[in-house]
């Protein structure tokens, strides 16, 4: 039942404010459901990708998507999820939860200012 609540959280925030996985998804697995860090972004990527599709569908439905835009901004971050994932791998859990916690308070600190 968490990881179903985790889930609705996640699909609201990011249909509301364009995030869901690694700001919501990501600490909620880690919080939540007592995920540790490379099992809550590996699990996170896989239900964002459903996310985005559903997400996709209805903002395309409201004609509020550019293609154009999209296949210049989402082929790109392709190559850089495969970077990414493969430099997690290398990391130490510690480090990259200090990188994480780190993002995530920038992030924070960016939106206050």
């Amino acid at each position: 039942m968490r990881l179903v609540v985790i889930g609705l959280v996640a699909g609201l925030f990011s249909a509301l404010f364009g995030v869901g996985g690694g700001t919501v998804l990501v600490p909620l697995l880690i919080l939540g459901a007592a995920y540790s860090t490379r099992p809550a972004m590996g699990t996170s990527l896989a239900a964002v990708a459903l996310i985005a599709v559903v997400g996709s569908v209805t903002y395309a439905l409201h004609g509020e998507i550019k293609p154009g835009a999209a296949a210049v901004v989402g082929l790109p971050a392709v190559v850089g999820a495969v970077a990414g994932a493969a430099l997690q791998q290398r990391l130490a859990t510690r480090t990259l939860s200090f990188a994480f916690a780190a993002f995530l308070a920038a992030i924070g600190a960016r939106l206050l200012v």
